[in-house]
Parts: C-alpha cells; sequence; structure tokens
C-alpha cells in the first residue's frame, strides 16, 4: 500500500466531483499534481500542489481552488483535517484509522512492502566496475562497485529487467603489459634474478601466484619460444588468472554479474561486430571520410592527421567527429564502444545504465551519441560517474598497499573493516561528490557510524521478539494476529514511525527514477533513529514499551509494529546489499 499513490487517487475523485473541473477535464495535466510529505511534519501527513498547478487552466484564485478542494477532501473518513497554506498548499493530516490500516497492511506484506511496479517489466542493463584485468580491484573501482550493484537491486525492486553485466576490457594494449609482466615473473620463478620491476610493467606481488603457474604448466618451454609465440600464451592465462582474482574481491563485496562480456569477442573473426556496427552507422547516415581538425590543449591517442572513417557525432550530440578506423587498419577503442553499445541494443536492451569512474568524463558524451546514432533515439542511456575515495584512519591518509603495488586493493579495506561497512558507506553520500572513507568512523559503535546504527536498529527488532517470546511463547510465530491487533497502535510516537514507514514505497520509486541508490542509505538511517528514538521513549514511559508481559494484546500490538520496522530495514539493507543481523556482538 502507497500512502501517496492512494492519496493520488482520492486527489484525483475529489478533483473530478468539482464542476469547473469536470467542465475542462480534457485540457487539464493532473500529471503536474504532486503527493508528497509537507516539508515540515507539524503542517500535516501529506501535501499537495493540485491548487496551484490548476488554478491558471481553470481561471481561479489558486487559495480559492485550494479551499473547494478541501472541503471535499474533507468528507473522506479517513481524513482527520484538511488546511490550505500560502498561496494554495493543501495540507492534509490523517486519521489514526488510516495509520492502523496502513501498518496492517505493511505487516501483512512484509519484507515485500514498497516492491513497485513503476519499472513496469522494462529492460534495464547496467555495466558498472568494467576494471581492467590486470590485477586486483583497488579503492577507486570499489565505489562504482557497490553504487552499481545497489542500483541494480533497486531498480530489480521497483520492477524493472535488470541486467548486471561487466564489460572486460581484454583486448588492449594493456593486456600485452600484463602478458610482459606475468613473463617476467614466469622467469623469476624459474629462479632467474629479475631485479627491480622495469618501468612501464606491472609491479605488484600479486603476479608471483601467475608466474608460478605458467612453471608448472609450461616448464622452460616458454623461454625457447619468441615473443610472438609466448605472448598469447601467457596474455590468454593471465587474463585468466586476473579475472578470477577480480571475481573473488567482487564476491568479498557482495557484487555479482548475471554476464562477463569480453572484448576480445568483438575483435573475433576479422572484427566482424565492429565492421558490422560501422556498417550499421553508415547505412544510417552516421559515417563518413573526412579529416578532424587537431584539438584543442593535448591531442588524444587517435587523433591522426589524415583522411580517415569517422562517426559524424556532433549531429547527434558530441563535441566532436570520432575516427572508427587507424591508419594501420585496425580499429579504434571508440569502434569497439560502438559494437559493444549496438550489442547491448540488440539484445533487447532499451535502457543501459553505465557506471563509471570520474576519469571517465569525457566518454559521457560520445556514449550518448552512440546511443542516438544506433537506436535511432529509442534507447536510452544514463553514465553515473562517481567520485574519487579517499581514504584515512583516524584522520590520516592510508598508505598504499605492498601487495598491489602502488594502490590500497579492495580486498584490503573490506577484509579490514568487512563488507557491511563497505558497502553501505559507499553509498552514504552521492556518488557524484567526493567521499571520504574513515577506517575507524566505520567501525564504531555509535550513531555517527550510519551502518552499525541501521543494522543495530534490525537486531534491536531482533532482541524485542525474542523478549516477547519468552513471556508469550509462540507470540512471534503469528504474523497475522499481529496484523489484526496493530488496531491498538495510537500513541503519537507511534503514529510518527508508522509515517516514516509509509515514505518507503515512494522513496524507492524515487530512487529508481533518479536512478540515486543513496537515497535508500539516508532514509534507514533515518528510519532506524526514529525507531531508536522511541525505544528510549520507552526506558522511562513504561506505558510505551514494545513488551508488556502482563497484557498479550498490547504486547501482540507493537509486535506489529516492530514486525514492520524489521521488515522495512531488512528490505531496505538487502537492496543495499548489506546484512540484516538479528544480533551485533
Amino acid at each position: 500500500m502507497n500512502l501517496f499513490t492512494d492519496f493520488g487517487l482520492r486527489i484525483t475523485k475529489a478533483l473530478e466531483e468539482i464542476d469547473v473541473v469536470r467542465e475542462k477535464r480534457d485540457s487539464l495535466d493532473f500529471a503536474r499534481v504532486a503527493v508528497e510529505p509537507p516539508r515540515d511534519p507539524a503542517h500535516g501527513d501529506v501535501a499537495t500542489n493540485a491548487a496551484m498547478v490548476l488554478s491558471k487552466p481553470l481561471g481561479l484564485n489558486p487559495r480559492a481552488l485550494g479551499e473547494i478542494i478541501a472541503e471535499k477532501l474533507k468528507q473522506d473518513p479517513e481524513v482527520a483535517d484538511v488546511n490550505v497554506a500560502g498561496p494554495g498548499f493543501i495540507n492534509i493530516r490523517l486519521s489514526v484509522g488510516y495509520w492502523q490500516r496502513l501498518l496492517k497492511s505493511i505487516v501483512t506484506e512484509g519484507v515485500n512492502y514498497g516492491r513497485s511496479t513503476v519499472g513496469a517489466g522494462r529492460k534495464v542493463n547496467v555495466e558498472y566496475v568494467s576494471a581492467n584485468p590486470t590485477g586486483p580491484m583497488h579503492v577507486g573501482h570499489c565505489r562504482g562497485a557497490v553504487v552499481g550493484d545497489a542500483l541494480a537491486n533497486l531498480l530489480a525492486f521497483a520492477g524493472y529487467d535488470v541486467t548486471k553485466e561487466y564489460y572486460i576490457n581484454d583486448a588492449g594494449a594493456q593486456v600485452g603489459v600484463l602478458a610482459s609482466s606475468a613473463y617476467l615473473r614466469y622467469r623469476e620463478a624459474l629462479g632467474e634474478e629479475i631485479g627491480e620491476i622495469p618501468a612501464g610493467l606491472y609491479p605488484g606481488d600479486y603476479l608471483k601466484p601467475v608466474g608460478e603457474a605458467l612453471k608448472e604448466e609450461f616448464g622452460t618451454k616458454l623461454l625457447a619460444m619468441p615473443e610472438e609465440e609466448w605472448m598469447p600464451l601467457v596474455r590468454d592465462r593471465a587474463i585468466a588468472a586476473m579475472m578470477d582474482m577480480i571475481r573473488s574481491d567482487l564476491e568479498a563485496l557482495n557484487v555479482h554479474h548475471d554476464i562477463f562480456f569480453s572484448e576480445r569477442t568483438l575483435h573475433a573473426g576479422n572484427a566482424g561486430p565492429i565492421l558490422s556496427a560501422i556498417n550499421d552507422l553508415t547505412f544510417k547516415g552516421h559515417v563518413y571520410r573526412g579529416t578532424l581538425p587537431p584539438p584543442k590543449g593535448q591531442l588524444p591517442e587517435d587523433w591522426e592527421d589524415r583522411e580517415q572513417t569517422l562517426f559524424r557525432s556532433t549531429e547527434v550530440g558530441d563535441d566532436i567527429d570520432r575516427p572508427l578506423i587507424k591508419s594501420d587498419g585496425s580499429y579504434t577503442y571508440f569502434a569497439a564502444d560502438v559494437a559493444y553499445f549496438k550489442n547491448k541494443f540488440d539484445r533487447g536492451f532499451s535502457e543501459m545504465i553505465y557506471v563509471l569512474g570520474a576519469d571517465h568524463g569525457g566518454y559521457v558524451k560520445r556514449l550518448e551519441a552512440v546511443c542516438r546514432a544506433v537506436s535511432e533515439g529509442t534507447a536510452k542511456l544514463t553514465v553515473l560517474l562517481c567520485q574519487l575515495v579517499k581514504l584515512y584512519r583516524d584522520g590520516e591518509p592510508v598508505k598504499m598497499s605492498k601487495r598491489s603495488g602502488d594502490f590500497v586493493t579492495l580486498r584490503d579495506v573490506v577484509d579490514e573493516v568487512g563488507r557491511d561497512s563497505v558497502r553501505f558507506m559507499m553509498l552514504y553520500r552521492k556518488s557524484s561528490e567526493p567521499l571520504d572513507f574513515d577506517f575507524a568512523k566505520v567501525t564504531e559503535q555509535s550513531k555517527d557510524n550510519p551502518v552499525f546504527y541501521v543494522q543495530y536498529a534490525h537486531a534491536r527488532c531482533a532482541s524485542i521478539f525474542r523478549q516477547a517470546e519468552e513471556a508469550f511463547p509462540g507470540i512471534t510465530a503469528d504474523v497475522p494476529a499481529m496484523a489484526a491487533a496493530v488496531e491498538g497502535i495510537s500513541d503519537s510516537n507511534e503514529i510518527q514511525i508508522i509515517a516514516k514507514l509509509a515514505e518507503y514505497p515512494r522513496l524507492i520509486e524515487q530512487a529508481s527514477l533518479s536512478q540515486e541508490p543513496h537515497r535508500l542509505a539516508f532514509y534507514l538511517y533515518d528510519l532506524a533513529s526514529t525507531f531508536h528514538a522511541h525505544w528510549n521513549k520507552g526506558k522511562d514511559q513504561t506505558e510505551l514499551r514494545f513488551v508488556n508481559d502482563k497484557n498479550r494484546e498490547s504486547t501482540l500490538a507493537r509486535l506489529g509494529l516492530v514486525h514492520a520496522v524489521a521488515s522495512v530495514l531488512k528490505s531496505g539493507l538487502t537492496v543495499t546489499g548489506t546484512e540484516a543481523p538479528s544480533e551485533m556482538r
């Protein structure tokens, strides 16, 4: 049950009972009518701008129209009061009976409360992480991994048909460097003194096991081979080892992809998929032969002063046209991007989301241009950029990892503070803003640590249920009885908790439509805070305690409230990818 959807329908019904509205109904845009919580809870439980947005086309004063709407709404038996504020905002206060009915619905729906159909089953592809397979994942990948995974979970909960995808960049020059680095470790495994790792190669110790594995498989055979022979053998095994490591790192973070897509498949069969994509763009009039002026500032690697095959991307929103084929006849990295997008579109995705690091800001316009050209404007593409994460320990910057060579690995962070702390804190700030991550703060057990505070609220709910079970054996198993008993809930503090729970379905829809999973983390903290505050009041006011060992009915009613809180906390934590513990030690 969505309170705001419900009252949207009630307000529409009230409007259609007004003569002047009924007469001009076809010319009115009801989509502009918003139903939301008032900015100040003291003003009411629900607010609407209906009078503000409909007054002009109706030729009425906004406040006068507001008064007419208010009179209609007052006839609703579940409306306790209606008032018109300012220039015409309508504030509605709900009856206790409405809150009780809403709570009963939440208890009955359990963890499915808030699940939405706003996505209407639309296919959406969320590509995130997509780190080069050249080593362990570092903390820079961590934020994109969490944001992408939580966003995919959120969209699925909101009714989208979601595919989580990882694009393996295994066709560029960097995998050649990886192979050379692994070959050096292979020589080391054979007993050769390799000295300091040469500049340009990957220095991390994580390649030592790859060298040992090559030794076990090939012995000394690779030493006798020319580079063009050993390179593909070493490259394939090094990439496979790196992807095993990356999958393990992602597993430690509770990140799971449905598809791992290899860039190399786009170059297979004389690059058939890329050629097909270029031919498709050519057929649609987006490819031509021409020259590019030198761009301002530092020249990009793919710029060449010659006539070449270009994507007419400026006609679909890009800053400059993009080269597709290099002077040596090979395809540019951008051409692979075009083929990859076309592959997704051909797989039936009407919406694609790319979660990238902040250093990929220059890719946004070109990817949007590809989307418009390939789909002819029928698909939607969103690029979410995740800003940097800075690591601290008690306010001091964290030093680099010896294992990685030159960065802090994702596994280092997860192993030290736990995946729940990492995941929740990576969501506790909008992804477009920089994030400071302090190891000390995310492990302290206090209100200042959001993940602890939220998980503790769920554990406290479980503790209340254990206490109730001791007083009344079997009571916690009877959810239907709890749902029926919530008619006994009427205290203003308890109503405040229900009101916070009522925001959840709207929050899910808004966060999914805006593609902002951080909103869910903020909401869970606010819900936990509201719940903890009420629990603390029970220490001084015995009548507010959730368990009354002398009154089974009172306990059953309040267990319904606790069950609702626990359900929403568990639901939200599951979407964020964190646990909902029954105990905190």
